[in-house]
């Protein structure tokens, strides 16, 4: 049986299709690695929201406590979005003869009619989401502020954001270098949707923050796991 031989002109096509190979390797790991890493994706994503809501006015002017609006955040694993009737507890719509049910703080704001639609129809506001982790990732708010970790280490601040954006990268191995060495991002409960405070050895029975965390984690049995089944459940 005669031994199948390619033609000569196939031997150019060995260096193309080897050049083709390089290529498609450094643009899957481009791909893959830097346009999807999420530094790149994620860190600074601030959207259009269908309101003007300044949590610098809100939480940081008036400082209303993180609990008002997202008042889940201490008993369940999300933290819960805003019902319309939350808003409208400070921003009542006048009725015909002018009169409002609750508190009237700008009735007729023009940048408020969405809400005021919402009150009206009974649907929701079509807020968009700006903290996205992927699907299969289980994160519990309550399981952290409980154990002292404030909005803040997540967040930013907040209390100083006139658009909401994200602050913080939010990948893996973010999460796990916290995990790792959760002492530097705790701190007493009671402060923990403060995000002004500052460390004050009066306020924590005249410790360092490194003592009370270490005193915190041991008293409250605080010992987080760093292996898949933590978050990938």
């Amino acid at each position: 049986m005669q031994r199948f031989l390619f033609p000569r002109w196939v031997n150019p096509l060995l260096g193309v299709f080897a050049v083709a190979t390089a290529a498609g390797v450094v643009f899957a790991g481009a791909m893959g690695g830097l346009i999807t890493d999420p530094k790149t994706l994620n860190v600074g994503y601030e959207p259009i929201q269908p309101v003007p809501f300044s949590h610098a006015i809100h939480a940081g002017q008036l400082k209303l406590d993180c609990r008002y609006c997202h008042n889940t955040v201490f008993e369940a694993a999300h933290a819960a979005v805003p019902p319309t009737a939350t808003c409208i507890n400070c921003h009542s719509p006048a009725n015909d003869q002018g009169v409002t049910a609750l508190a009237a703080v700008h009735p007729t704001s023009a940048k408020l009619a969405p809400i005021r639609e919402s009150w009206k129809t009974g649907r929701s506001v079509a807020w968009t989401r700006v903290h996205n982790l992927p699907s299969f990732v289980y994160f519990n708010h309550a399981a952290h502020v409980n154990s002292g970790v404030s909005c803040k280490t997540c967040h930013g601040r907040i209390d100083q954001m006139e658009t909401v954006y994200q602050a913080k990268e939010l990948s893996m191995a973010w999460c796990i270098s916290c995990h790792r060495n959760p002492g530097p991002h705790l701190r007493p409960k009671e402060h923990v949707t403060h995000l002004d405070w500052d460390w004050d050895t009066s306020e924590v029975e005249g410790k360092d923050q490194e003592t009370w965390a270490k005193d915190h984690m041991l008293e409250t049995n605080i010992n987080p796991l760093v292996n898949c089944a933590v978050c990938h459940r």
